[in-house]
């Protein structure tokens, strides 16, 4: 899934250029997207990665994805949240393989632990095969208020625990609770399962939403997809994966896992993930640091020569510089870039 619009980490994501197009985590040179692709090879190969993405991002989604085969980009016409994205790419894999098993995998995350990452994606791939659909569950670290949770259920002995709740972001106190109670897993965004299953999935619990990919699904069987998309794709109901399917689905299964995952969703993220020097900065060798520590320094301007950027007594912060915008934000109000671009937004700039 990439069609995301990364407004937590503005002025380096903008509409035409978001979050899972940058490289905010890991290798310098690797947007997140192309991280997400390459560190899933050693398990699926490229003629059977399939990327759906806004149609306006398709040809920077193919740019950075060049191994891909041209077919294997889904262009939204417009947003309608993570449901109608699933189903679409599930009926379209389901054409090609009937029989096939379908990992989705957000485009945008940071994984440290890659072969222990692709280890349970085959867990829970095979996990699909005993239940309706299957998650990953990640062992948390804190009492995070960022991240949804699923409470975990019985241990079924095949591999995975049965899931008992999803639970929406909670307030400190109960994540605090959750941390504690060892049966609370974060809620990664990752689901597997049956090609054909989803699609009696979402008959079941969004009848309207299959409808509607039934007549795509017909239209492609004649060649004539693009035109019925663009008829039908704006009509079908706005609504997440989540809601519309898995708090209602049975045989939920989840498989836990612990391999340095990170969704990558503030700039405080982006500076927990960086290499840092002896003070804590995380800033490129340019940067001139005075009695300067904990600070983040994103340098994202096509042309930086001749230009320094120099911190001298300052803590905390984080600093990122484009060609036509600049932030300075502590990083413990990573969220509240919102505002800003909000604002900006309500003066149509």
């Amino acid at each position: 899934m990439a069609g995301g619009a990364g407004t937590r980490f503005w002025p380096a994501s903008r509409s035409d250029r978001p979050k899972q197009l940058l490289p905010l985590a890991g290798r310098s040179d690797e947007p997140l997207v192309a991280a997400s692709v390459r560190r899933i090879l050693p398990i699926c190969p490229p003629e059977r990665v399939v990327v759906v993405t806004a149609r306006h991002l398709t040809d920077a989604m193919r740019a950075a994805l060049p191994a891909l085969p041209a077919e294997n980009f889904l262009s939204e016409p417009i947003p309608r949240n993570t449901a109608p994205c699933i189903g679409w790419a599930a009926a379209t894999v389901r054409r090609r393989d009937p029989e096939a098993i379908v990992m989705v995998l957000p485009s945008d995350h940071f994984i440290a632990d890659e072969p222990a990452f692709c280890a349970t994606l085959l867990r829970a791939a095979e996990a699909s095969k005993s239940c309706s659909v299957a998650t990953i569950g990640i062992t948390p670290t804190r009492a995070e208020t960022g991240y949804g949770y699923i409470e975990r259920g019985d241990d079924t002995g095949q591999g995975f625990f049965a899931v008992r709740h999803f639970i929406e972001k909670p307030d400190f106190a109960r994540a605090e609770t959750f941390l504690s109670s060892g049966r609370h897993l974060w809620n990664s965004g990752m689901f597997f399962f049956r090609a054909s299953e989803m699609t009696n999935l979402l008959r079941s619990h969004l009848p309207h939403l299959a409808d509607g990919l039934e007549r795509i699904d017909r239209a492609a069987a004649l060649g004539n997809e693009p035109v019925e998309l663009e008829n039908v794709f704006p009509t079908l109901p706005a609504i997440s994966i989540d809601h519309g399917v898995m708090e209602k689905a049975e045989r939920v299964g989840v498989v836990e896992g612990s391999f340095g995952w990170s969704d990558v969703g503030s700039w405080q993220s982006s500076w927990e993930l960086a290499a840092k020097d002896e003070n804590g900065n995380a800033a490129p060798e340019s940067a001139v640091l005075v009695e300067a520590r904990g600070n983040l320094v994103c340098d994202l301007r096509d042309e930086t020569k001749g230009r320094v950027i120099a911190l001298v007594g300052v803590d905390d912060l984080a600093i990122v510089v484009t060609d036509d915008a600049l932030l300075v934000i502590p990083r413990s109000r990573s969220q509240d870039v919102r505002k800003a671009l909000d604002l900006l937004k309500s003066k149509t700039r």
